[in-house]
């Protein structure tokens, strides 16, 4: 077991009967980020001690079936990854997809570091730095965002990184569709966009995962900056 079980309940469970459906040859690597979770990022003050006993459920496996939503080859940029949910869960279950995670603490971007070396993810960038700092520099097909921010405000952040076509998909709640109803003519004055409400996972983890979905139908997002020599910088560094 891990560290952490000190705290009342604290015990890492072992993953769900589904968890070998979802992540198929990535369990055992699956596995580790829980362990990681429930060690290092308890210890860290990244997640909660009382997280821990529905990491699987409540976060790791809610985050993996937004794969779904992702056509193969996808880029995608995840602001605010915190302990890299949903973005390294994502790179993890889907290693043909190509993650930037985003996020502007040292000691968050610390920990993905040291998760990315040691789940030996190759298709993953971790990045220090604010998502409207990121505004010219990278373009994407997708940003995905758990727990970050109110919907305008996220789309504010989001929609400048994406190409025409690309879409913000925000991992919420309960309230995603009055949340959605609310925000929906502030967002779409950003950029132009169409937005609705999917819930992704049904039979794999209950209650089912709730994204709202905010698809850019124009030309307009920043395009990434040149360099000195003239070359556009690339969305991701290989």
């Amino acid at each position: 077991m891990t560290a952490g079980a000190e705290e009342p309940g604290a015990v890492l469970p072992e993953p769900p009967a589904g968890a070998a459906e979802i992540f198929g040859d990535a369990l055992p690597k699956a596995r580790r980020y829980a362990e990681l979770l429930a060690d290092d990022g308890v210890r860290r003050g990244l997640i909660g001690p009382r997280e821990v006993p529905r990491l699987w459920e409540r976060h790791i496996i809610n985050c993996a079936v937004v794969e779904e939503l992702l056509p193969e080859g996808a880029e995608i940029v995840d602001i605010g990854s915190g302990a890299g949910l949903p973005g390294l869960v994502l790179a993890l279950v889907r290693p043909d997809i190509r993650m930037v995670l985003l996020e502007p603490l040292l000691r968050r971007t610390v920990f993905l570091n040291e998760a990315v070396e040691i789940l030996d993810l190759p298709n993953v960038e971790v990045r220090r730095g604010r998502a409207e700092e990121a505004h010219g520099e990278l373009l994407t097909d997708f940003v995905t965002a758990r727990a970050v921010a109110p919907l305008p405000r996220l789309a504010g952040w989001s929609l400048p990184l994406l190409r025409k076509g690309g879409s913000l998909l925000a991992l919420k709640g309960e309230q995603a569709e009055a949340e959605l109803a609310a925000a929906e003519q502030d967002v779409s004055k950003l950029r132009p966009s169409v937005s609705d409400v999917i819930r992704v996972g049904r039979g794999k983890v209950d209650p089912a995962t709730t994204v709202v979905r905010v698809t850019v139908t124009s030309d307009g997002g920043s395009p990434p900056s040149k360099t000195r020599g003239g070359k556009k910088k690339r969305g991701r560094k290989r």
